[in-house]
């Protein structure tokens, strides 16, 4: 596996690739082989379609609820005028940067991997950024979507979600993402856009038994 490892009852994206990982089901013997696969101090990504049910010792660094969105119909024609720059691996460090501070979710130096990443400059400097992750069967997850603070506000997030649906579209897949139930601002820009709720699922972050 180029970008993953682990087995049938537990796998994760390599490290540098980011931390999302996922289990066959929720038993013992699952959550036993993800524990093989981390550090000490490493932590898991779970999206798990049923509560929680992590077997004793396990850390729990958050634990929250995501709802999960799918691009139904055309993506309507963005009139911003401004310049989309694709990003490649010279701009990784900004990245990595921008989402430290911006925290949409993890961002590591390999991240830019999974698929196309596309950013916003104003005076040089990388203000605003999406790109795609995970690629199930027949559709591509919109990823990393996150602007500067000093930005807000400007449209900067529905021009660029966008663009990176509109390029998985062309693809012949469809897009997804994932966004807080309680972030209301992000829903309704993703609703514009023509993304609608499929489904709610529990986001899980934790560390290994000690």
């Amino acid at each position: 596996m180029r970008f993953a490892e682990g087995n049938a009852l537990a796998l994760r994206y390599l490290p540098e690739i980011g931390p999302l990982a996922a289990v066959r089901e929720q038993s013992p013997g699952a959550y036993k082989a993800l524990a093989e696969l981390l550090g000490p101090e490493e932590v898991a990504v779970l999206f798990l379609d049923a509560p929680p049910q992590v077997t004793e010792g396990w850390r729990i660094v958050l634990h929250t609820r995501m709802e999960q969105m799918v691009l139904e119909g055309e993506v309507p024609a963005s009139e911003h005028g401004r310049h989309l720059q694709e990003l490649c691996l010279k701009d990784v460090p900004e990245m990595v940067a921008l989402a430290r501070l911006t925290e949409p979710g993890p961002f590591r130096e390999r991240t830019i991997e999974l698929g196309g990443y596309y950013g916003l400059r104003e005076q040089g400097r990388l203000v605003a950024m999406a790109g795609q992750r995970t690629n199930p069967p027949g559709f591509v997850e919109v990823s990393a979507v996150c602007t500067h603070p000093d930005f807000r506000g400007r449209g900067y997030a529905q021009l660029l979600v966008s663009s990176v649906a509109r390029a998985i579209v062309c693809s012949g897949q469809t897009p997804f993402l994932h966004v807080r139930q309680e972030n209301t601002t992000a829903i309704r820009v993703y609703q514009r856009l023509g993304f609608r709720s499929q489904r709610s699922v529990d986001l899980l972050v934790l560390k290994r038994p000690v």
